[in-house]
């Protein structure tokens, strides 16, 4: 090699070794502007509004840093995502925004070591979706009377889809005729969701065993840019 090329090479080699690294980015609750004031998070993040696919990850709030727990990858529905204050129901979209996880449960039993409230799925448990019924968005064992069947989920037909779930609070405290209802975390299917987040079945044992009511949980749903980033949360 020329004199002049080694003396080209090595300067090149010092700037390189001189460029500033800069500090490491912070993790993504950090840089959310609200994450429900637990100590503990799930983000579900889809790259953007068209997207049916992304990644789920959970977090620990640890000595005032938040510290991934896990990740997974996740489905959402069909038609993408849209702002939950704007979703309308019947749309096959996933709401975003920040919701509590109320309880969870399943057809199969809670896997050892579950602390959250869990339902166990019987031949009469239903989720009302009809919006002339007073329990509109609820658990109903049996099904209400003002409840029509063919406008709500019989849970235990789901099969291996509702194996494990949590409830996504989106719509739930005051719900909001025609906004949407049975918005839950669950297992995996083979394509895209009605509105769901879905995770594989191992995940989602695993999301259930580390969920801890006490510290709060919540769940973030967005996407990585736009007017439905996660970070607004």
């Amino acid at each position: 090699m020329r004199p002049g090329v080694v003396a080209l090479v090595s300067a090149s080699l010092l700037a390189v070794g001189a460029a500033p690294a800069g500090p490491p980015r912070p993790a993504l609750p950090a840089r959310m502007a609200d994450t429900g004031g637990g100590t503990q998070l799930i983000t579900a993040v889809a790259l953007g509004t068209g997207s049916t696919s992304g990644t789920v990850t959970w977090w620990d709030r640890v000595e005032g840093t938040w510290v991934k727990a896990g990740s997974a990858s996740a489905r959402f529905g069909a038609k993408g995502l849209v702002e939950g204050a704007r979703r309308k129901q019947s749309t096959n979209t996933t709401p975003t925004g920040l919701y509590k996880l109320p309880y969870a449960f399943g057809i199969e039993a809670a896997p050892r070591g579950t602390a959250y409230e869990y339902r166990r799925v019987r031949k009469d448990s239903w989720w009302c979706q009809d919006n002339d019924s007073r329990v509109y968005n609820r658990w109903t064992e049996p099904r209400a009377r003002d409840c029509r069947a063919a406008e709500s989920e019989h849970l235990i037909s789901y099969g291996p889809l509702y194996a494990h779930a949590l409830v996504i609070g989106f719509n739930y405290d005051r719900p909001v005729k025609g906004r949407g209802a049975g918005i839950f975390l669950h297992v995996k299917g083979r394509g895209a969701t009605a509105g769901c987040v879905s995770v594989s079945r191992k995940a989602m044992r695993r999301i259930l065993t580390w969920a801890d009511p006490g510290r709060k949980p919540h769940i973030a749903i967005g996407t990585a840019k736009g007017s439905t980033a996660i970070t607004r949360y």
